[in-house]
């Protein structure tokens, strides 16, 4: 079994009841030993950043519920790179956060490009030893990610393609019905 780290992914058990993460897929952009942040990617939301931010220089680009923590919080993942000033590598090519006002600049003179950012209001985060505490609960599945899963996929997917992607044990509990008894 893989262990939780900065740059992988949490899907959430087949029969998780949580609802804030039912058939969730949380990628971790920050896990120690102080505890853990991640960013739920397939739950997206009726708004868009241009609702959130009025003057965002992007058209309607899609926004998503990170999680249940500080949902007036916006927060981003890209590709962009050290492009964007105040970025922290999350792993190789992919980056968390950056300086707001530049983000914005970059998109208007076309140096930033919509494919390469996820927006988040919100976020997931444990205390210490929680997450430790719901892996040996099995209440969470750890898999790599790739920006493939990440800015690709399609959000009503994405748990299953990357559940089926783990392997043939994985593959049968994708098909799960969400419902046992639905079986």
């Amino acid at each position: 079994m893989h262990t939780p780290a900065k740059g992988k992914l949490l899907l959430s058990e087949p029969f998780m009841t949580d609802t804030n993460f039912i058939r969730s897929v949380v990628l971790l952009v920050e896990h120690n030993q102080s505890g853990s942040v991640g960013f739920v990617l397939n739950q997206p939301i009726e708004l868009n950043l241009q609702d959130a931010i009025k003057d965002f220089p992007l058209a309607n680009p899609a926004l998503y519920r990170g999680g249940p923590c500080e949902s007036q919080t916006l927060h981003y993942i890209h590709t962009a790179g050290e492009t964007l000033s105040g970025s922290t590598e999350i792993s190789q090519g992919l980056w968390w956060g950056g300086d707001h006002e530049q983000m914005k600049e970059l998109f208007r003179n076309g140096t930033l490009r919509e494919y390469q950012f996820k927006f988040f209001v919100g976020y997931s985060g444990w205390g210490e030893e929680q997450l430790a505490d719901e892996m040996e609960q099995k209440r969470w599945i750890v898999a790599p990610a790739n920006t493939e899963y990440l800015f690709n996929t399609p959000a009503e997917a994405l748990w299953r393609v990357v559940m089926k992607n783990l392997g043939h044990k994985y593959a049968i509990m994708s098909n799960a019905p969400l419902v046992p008894n639905w079986n």
